[in-house]
């Protein structure tokens, strides 16, 4: 009986490892893309809520905002001003719109000597619109059209409680802090002086806000500030 002997040659070489590498560099790929599909997700996402949030905060500034007409003195301690809602502004409550008023009082006493000059500095005063009371007998302070009957004094009971699109409207402001001439909070005419400057900010919640700087040429009843 013959018996064969087999003999078995292993033969060694690397061509599989040039498929690992190409798998290893795909699965790479995969991974880099994948992550940079998430960065580019989420900075879409981020531009999105940054252009929304933009959005709605512009449209509440422009939803909500008062301009000024006109502003004259009306007699020592008030400014009549005449305004009305902004373009594109709907229906606004007086009582979420607030004027404030600031100054730097040169004469406190209102005398005009020199000698007391500069001793409250500056001064701060500021009010709403509006206190939601159309039959109260406070015609100071509250807010009437335009057209109302009496120009000279406001008619307690005439008061708006609201400011609609498309009508003027006129405020007393009192620029004369609790207290009178002599006391803080003073912002009158002849305190601050001819050349002297008023700001005046009118500001609604929820909206946006109105700045006027106003520079007083003449303190006589009667003379234009705006």
């Amino acid at each position: 009986m013959k018996y064969t002997k087999l003999i078995y040659e292993e033969e060694e070489n690397d061509l599989a490892a040039i498929g690992i590498g190409a798998m290893i560099v795909f699965i790479a790929l995969i991974l880099v893309a994948a992550v940079a599909s998430a960065v580019i997700i989420q900075t879409g996402e981020k531009l999105q809520q940054n252009a929304q949030q933009t959005g709605d905060d512009t449209q509440r500034e422009i939803g909500g905002k008062i301009t000024i007409n006109s502003a004259y003195i009306k007699d020592t301690t008030h400014l009549r001003l005449y305004f009305e809602s902004a373009p594109g502004s709907g229906t606004l409550s007086t009582e979420d719109i607030a004027w404030q008023i600031a100054c730097t009082n040169l004469d406190p006493d209102g005398n005009g000597v020199d000698s007391v000059e500069g001793v409250f500095g500056y001064q701060f005063t500021a009010a709403a619109f509006g206190d939601g009371n159309d039959l109260d007998n406070a015609a100071i302070g509250d807010t009437y059209l335009m057209s109302d009957p009496d120009t000279d004094t406001l008619i307690a009971g005439n008061s708006q409680s609201t400011i609609t699109p498309g009508a003027a409207y006129v405020i007393d402001i009192l620029v004369d802090g609790p207290g009178g001439v002599g006391v803080n909070d003073d912002c009158t005419f002849s305190e601050v002086g001819i050349n002297g400057q008023l700001t005046l900010w009118v500001h609604v919640e929820g909206g946006g806000s109105t700045y006027e700087v106003i520079v007083i040429t003449d303190t006589t009843v009667g003379s234009l500030l705006v």
